[in-house]
């Protein structure tokens, strides 16, 4: 099955790509005889069928669109202003709505970009906090998934919570040395609906729907969701959302030969996130993140890359709400991107599987075009990469018991069965990339949680059995 999505995924894509218009006429390099590169100018337009496959979100059906300006070609492979606009469904509920634009000119010597997502989720990945502390029922889950087995219902349902988030923000960047050295700053406004109508984690009527009377998830089995609510892990004021309004000022460093798909330089960050109560939020917190990319060049022109990302969030104080740290910072011309595990930030294992206070990650990857060419007016390339990313929580979420007496020895045996702390959570793999004029760029990645083969019972499979991914962008 997920042979045949790759298949469809590979030729729709491909396919579309190479149709790529440009309204100006492209123009030869000073080093075309070299690397056949054209530049491009005026207006490109990438409309594409959303194809594509998550292991955490399923099979993505639905449409995007990317408006790039290249102007007279002068900043290429960089554009003037960028816009992007999605709309996809995924086979596991979810579903996402993006409209983004970044733009180098409308304000002198600032960038500004804007962007307002939608995610809906109707079965959000959520295991508890502080990574291994957290058990996860793996083998209730694979026995649940078993047809031929009518003694276990569907356990799946056990790890999600129905969630709806609204974020919009607009960031601006500018120059403080030798366009090297840049500030940033930025409001962000975001919005989550966690639960179900205040009742619980799921709309289990749709949960069940269409599965067999054996197989469905029953009423009075809690989900991770309402044990941490009754255990008091998750408080009442907390639990089921609330308004983000957040102030984002930072510095950038960023020494990168060109932004889509780098292969030498330094582009590192590091902000602060101020949400406080006077600014209209429900649960104000403090925040910090560092990042450091770096891109190190083993074969010129492209051909090989060694790039790593280091980066780390941290909480001032305790009370940062929980549906906030998923999210790895960013600002710019991205926007963040939930789940600690997943294709955006740790690759092969679940999503949202590491959340706490403050976490440490890492990603390693040697790229390898291994052929260039231009066809139809487009520079085209394919690459190779192998990877490895890891993350661990560093500062944990209070996980002691604050619940009424009666739930202590559920807690108990649930708490048992988790680790005494975190620890790494460490992947492997591999992938593809199609690559067409420096931006545009579709990725096929598999990724392995390294725990998979551990004989610790403690960790083993407790990050899933590996993920496969068909996306856009490079991860960083």
């Amino acid at each position: 099955m997920k042979l045949r999505y790759a298949v469809l995924a590979v030729a729709t894509l491909f396919a579309t790509s190479l149709y790529a218009q440009t309204t100006d006429a492209d123009t030869a390099t000073a080093e075309a005889p070299k690397k056949k590169e054209i530049v491009k100018t005026g207006y490109n337009f990438g409309p594409l069928p959303a194809v594509a496959f998550d292991a955490d979100k399923g099979f993505q059906l639905g449409a995007l669109l990317n408006i790039y300006d290249f102007g007279d070609g002068s900043m290429y492979p960089n554009t003037r202003q960028h816009w992007y606009f999605e709309a996809s469904f995924f086979t596991k509920g979810s579903q996402l709505f993006v409209v983004s634009y970044d733009n180098r000119f409308l304000i002198p010597g600032v960038r500004w970009s804007s962007a307002l997502t939608i995610t809906n989720d109707k079965a959000m990945d959520f295991y508890g906090f502080n990574g291994y502390m957290s058990h996860y029922d793996h083998e209730r889950v694979a026995l649940g998934k078993d047809k031929e087995n009518l003694d276990n219902y569907i356990y799946t349902p056990k790890y999600r919570i129905n969630r709806l988030a609204i974020l919009f923000k607009s960031d601006f960047v500018g120059n403080i040395w030798d366009k090297k050295l840049f500030w940033e700053a930025g409001y962000h406004l975001s919005y989550f609906k966690q639960g179900y109508n205040k009742q619980g984690a799921l709309n289990l009527d749709k949960i069940n729907k269409n599965k067999k009377e054996e197989k469905m998830f029953p009423a009075d089995e809690p989900t991770i969701f309402d044990q941490y609510r009754k255990w008091g892990l998750i408080s009442e004021d907390e639990a089921w959302g609330g308004l983000n309004s957040s102030v984002r000022v930072g510095l950038l460093f960023d020494t990168r030969d060109k932004e889509g798909a780098p292969s030498r330089g330094i582009w590192a960050e590091a902000h602060l996130m101020m949400a406080p109560k006077w600014l209209g939020t429900t649960n104000p917190y403090y925040r910090y993140s560092a990042t450091f990319r770096h891109y190190v060049p083993i074969v010129k022109n492209d051909i090989l890359t060694f790039a790593y990302r280091l980066n780390y969030e941290g909480s001032f104080g305790n009370d940062t709400p929980y549906y906030v740290l998923p999210y790895i910072t960013t600002m710019g011309q991205t926007y963040d991107r939930d789940g600690m595990g997943g294709y955006r930030t740790i690759r092969g294992i679940m999503r949202s599987r590491v959340q706490g206070l403050d976490m440490a990650s890492y990603n390693v990857e040697l790229r390898w075009r291994f052929v260039q060419f231009t066809l139809w007016k487009q520079n085209i390339a394919f690459g190779l990469n192998i990877f490895s990313d890891g993350t661990m929580v560093t500062k944990g979420r209070d996980m002691s018991f604050r619940g009424e007496e009666q739930y202590r020895s559920e807690y108990e045996a649930y708490m048992a069965e988790g680790a005494k702390a975190d620890r790494p959570h460490i992947t492997v793999g591999g992938g593809l990339r199609f690559i067409m004029n420096q931006n545009f760029i579709v990725a096929f990645e598999y990724g392995l949680p390294v725990s998979k083969f551990s004989k610790d019972p403690i960790i083993k499979n407790q990050d899933g059995k590996g993920a496969f991914y068909i996306n856009t962008g490079y991860l960083f």
